[in-house]
């Protein structure tokens, strides 16, 4: 019995102990190795906190280049991070999936239905995903240009100027912060 509880209080000693240094050893990496210390990245926009650029923004107005569909709620929501979990074969997805196409066609009537990015009416696995693809940038910068009233040119110029390079040249893909993009869109229409 002795034996018996010894084994178990060192059991637990050694659960709280490496479930405390754990978490400190994580905290401690992010404060050293993670950008902004550990923190959120936000974004401003005149002096004023306008979002996180780690996490997805609902941007629906033409003006604006909008991101990836999110399936964790209405607008994004961090609360109810999660993929919609409906295969490709599921009846209800593959209905949303076309009403989205025919939302981004009513928007971009330059485009065709097989021009439509299929990243532009699937929701990413988290549902919050902030970022897209250079190619899904490109496809909006017609209609944001028009929406603004200025030149296609510029407007690609800005696109070019946001797209983030992988990580060394070799980790990752190329990737455009959609939030960043209309901030600096906002920032040069003035």
């Amino acid at each position: 019995m002795k034996t018996l509880l010894k084994s178990l209080k060192i059991t637990l000693a050694f659960c709280v102990f490496f479930s405390v240094f754990y978490i400190l050893v994580l905290w401690i990496f992010a404060q050293v190795a993670g950008p902004n210390g550990g923190n959120a990245e936000v974004a401003t926009l005149n002096g004023k906190v306008v979002g996180a650029a780690n996490v997805g923004q609902m941007f629906t107005k033409d003006i604006y280049f909008w991101g990836r569909p999110s399936a964790a709620g209405d607008g994004y929501d961090a609360s109810s991070s999660s993929g919609s979990n409906k295969g490709p074969t599921n009846e209800e997805y593959l209905a949303e999936v076309e009403a989205r196409i025919d939302t981004f066609l009513v928007h971009h009537p330059y485009l065709q239905r097989k021009d439509v990015p299929a990243e532009m009416v699937t929701a990413s696995a988290s549902g919050l995903d902030p970022d897209i693809t250079p190619a899904c940038a490109y496809v909006q910068v017609k209609r944001v240009a028009r929406a603004r009233g200025m030149d296609e040119a510029k407007v690609k110029s800005i696109v070019d100027e946001a797209v983030q390079k992988p990580l060394l040249g070799l980790f990752g893909t190329e990737k455009v912060n959609v939030l960043k993009l209309n901030i600096a869109l906002e920032e040069t229409d003035k």
